[in-house]
């Protein structure tokens, strides 16, 4: 009896070593491979350096403007083909209105169009045809151009439109501020409380509406005659300055073409380009 407990003794003996030495071996293993190793220390964020701040004083090479004229440079079209706005033009001339009269297909008749491949992302359907429109108006030079659209027929339409705007930017009338009455065109975009419209003008045409682009045209006209003046403006109109002001605020190629304009008349201070109605100050 006494000889089977003590086998017994050592049969649990060796188990238990067997198992410690298992466990030791697994501890080692774990070890090894560094799954016990203690986490790394956290160290504190570093302080944030402001972005370094880069100023553009001068256009990269590689950025091409779609028209090398600018609408207020001296490379600008005038009613009478020269530079310079309109200065100098005929008394009364509107060249420049005759063009956004010009139904769709006489305005395409006085463009040369080109089509080609477009590249840029869009699938592997983009413009796998030759489906992008440039359309260049031979009277003034000015390209508009439209890639957007697998359609070649849509992306005529749309550079067509980009076109009437451009021409509207672009190309000024002769304005004669002795004896200026404004024309119809400017009158329908105007508000309603100005002391020069009538009441059979109708209500007040919207930027979104198309007939804007002749009445944007006129303004600009007018505004190039004051010098970029926007109080001027505002006198010949019936308006406050912050009416008018409001009025060039609601379409934003108005916006940045009398920016320019200011611009290249005056050097303007950067707060007081338009962009609120506090920063139009004549």
């Amino acid at each position: 009896m006494d000889k089977k407990k003590h086998t017994s003794r050592q049969t649990i003996t060796t188990t238990m070593a067997a198992r410690h030495l298992r466990q030791t071996l697994a501890l080692k293993l774990l070890t090894q491979i560094s799954l016990l190793k203690p986490p790394p220390a956290i160290l504190p964020p570093k302080p944030l350096t402001p972005f370094p701040i880069r100023t553009l004083t001068s256009i990269p090479s590689s950025i091409k403007p779609l028209s090398a004229a600018s609408p207020f440079s001296s490379a600008a079209v005038d009613n009478s083909g020269r530079g310079g706005g309109g200065g100098d033009g005929e008394e009364g001339g509107g060249i420049g209105r005759e063009y956004l009269r010009l139904s769709d297909e006489q305005l395409m008749r006085q463009c040369q169009m080109e089509t080609f491949k477009a590249s840029g992302p869009g699938g592997q359907h983009r413009n796998k045809r030759e489906s992008a429109v440039r359309l260049k108006h031979l009277p003034t030079g000015i390209v508009a151009q439209a890639v957007e659209d697998r359609s070649q027929h849509m992306n005529r339409a749309s550079a067509l439109a980009r076109l009437r705007v451009l021409l509207a930017l672009k190309v000024r009338n002769h304005v004669d501020l002795d004896a200026y009455s404004p024309p119809q065109e400017l009158l329908v975009i105007l508000p309603e409380k100005s002391t020069i419209r009538e009441k059979g003008v109708g209500s007040q045409i919207k930027a979104n509406n198309p007939k804007f682009i002749m009445g944007m045209q006129a303004l600009l006209d007018l505004l190039h005659a004051v010098e970029g003046s926007v109080s001027k403006a505002a006198q010949y109109l019936g308006l406050s300055t912050g009416a008018v002001a409001r009025l060039i605020l609601s379409d934003d190629n108005l916006r940045m073409a009398v920016n320019e304009l200011r611009s290249s008349k005056v050097p303007i201070p950067k707060d007081r380009k338009i962009g609120s109605y506090i920063q139009l100050r004549a």
